[in-house]
């Protein structure tokens, strides 16, 4: 019997097959070497299923729940609203909430305590000032960026082409303030062009400049491309050379304290996943 203890002395998993032939042949006898062999396969039987039960713990991914709050720049209104739907499908029993302004309004909200999880701003000096506060969770990523184009009514009326045509004292001109990113990136544009404009009203965010043109309060105003686009049939885009000395880059980031960080966590990698880069480029803005 010792020699047929040695021949098997093979893997577990071939001892376990053993087992089962001799079980179904029913001529193993329960004594001497026998029982040795018996418990040599009891001992393989444990360790497989030891080995069984640890893969069967693995932790399964968390199930995402609760609301998550997104501050957002207002040009990202269109795309990030689209995306919040896309998250909600794909988890069920969450939801996004958005609060789109100008960036620097938000950024404001934010180091003055406002709840918030997620912070997507139009241009890196305004993040700057949420990081510096120290309310930032680990470091903004880029995750586009977009370029300035002026905005007239349909039709062009006034036959605006270019930056400098803006200068003309009949024309009125709105212009986002130079504390919000769309403002800061005009004004950049305006200086590499060696230009001066005064415009009739200076806006909080991009979307109220471009609702001035929509209303017809304004002939023209310098926002996003993305602006335009979203705007469709309402307003007609001309493109200015000196936009590409002021294109703005937009950082996320994960807010600390955020109330729901797993959650925010998941919108961000949406936001930067191919599909929210799909989502993003449909919209207008520019890869990262």
């Amino acid at each position: 019997m010792n020699r047929s203890v040695r021949r098997i002395r093979l893997t577990c998993r071939t001892r376990v097959n053993l087992r089962g032939h001799l079980r179904n042949r029913g001529t193993l006898k329960l004594a001497g070497g026998g029982a040795a062999v018996l418990l040599a396969l009891s001992g393989c039987s444990s360790s497989a299923g030891s080995s069984s039960g640890s893969a069967g713990s693995s932790s399964s991914p968390e199930r995402l729940s609760g609301t998550v709050t997104v501050f957002a720049a207002a040009s990202l209104k269109e795309s990030f609203t689209t995306l919040g739907k896309e998250f909600e499908k794909a988890h069920p029993g969450t939801k996004v909430t958005f609060n789109f302004s100008g960036s620097d309004t938000l950024a404001a909200s934010i180091t003055s305590g406002a709840p918030a999880d997620v912070f997507a701003a139009a241009s890196d000096t305004t993040m700057k000032t949420v990081t510096d506060a120290g309310d930032a969770s680990g470091t903004p990523a880029t995750f586009v960026r977009n370029q300035l184009e002026i905005a007239t009514l349909p039709g062009n009326p006034e036959k605006i082409s270019s930056l400098k045509d803006l200068t003309d004292s009949r024309l009125k001109v709105a212009l986002c303030d130079k504390e919000v990113p769309c403002g800061a990136a005009a004004q950049k544009a305006l200086d590499a062009a060696g230009l001066k404009l005064t415009p009739v009203s200076y806006e909080q965010d991009v979307k109220s400049a471009l609702t001035k043109v929509e209303l017809k309060e304004v002939d023209a105003a310098v926002v996003y491309k993305t602006d335009v686009k979203a705007a469709g049939s309402r307003v007609e885009g001309v493109e200015f050379p000196e936009s590409a000395e002021a294109v703005n880059s937009y950082p996320i980031v994960l807010l600390k304290d955020a109330p729901n960080a797993a959650a925010a966590k998941e919108f961000i990698a949406l936001v930067r996943s191919g599909d929210g880069q799909r989502v993003l480029g449909a919209a207008g803005f520019l890869k990262p």
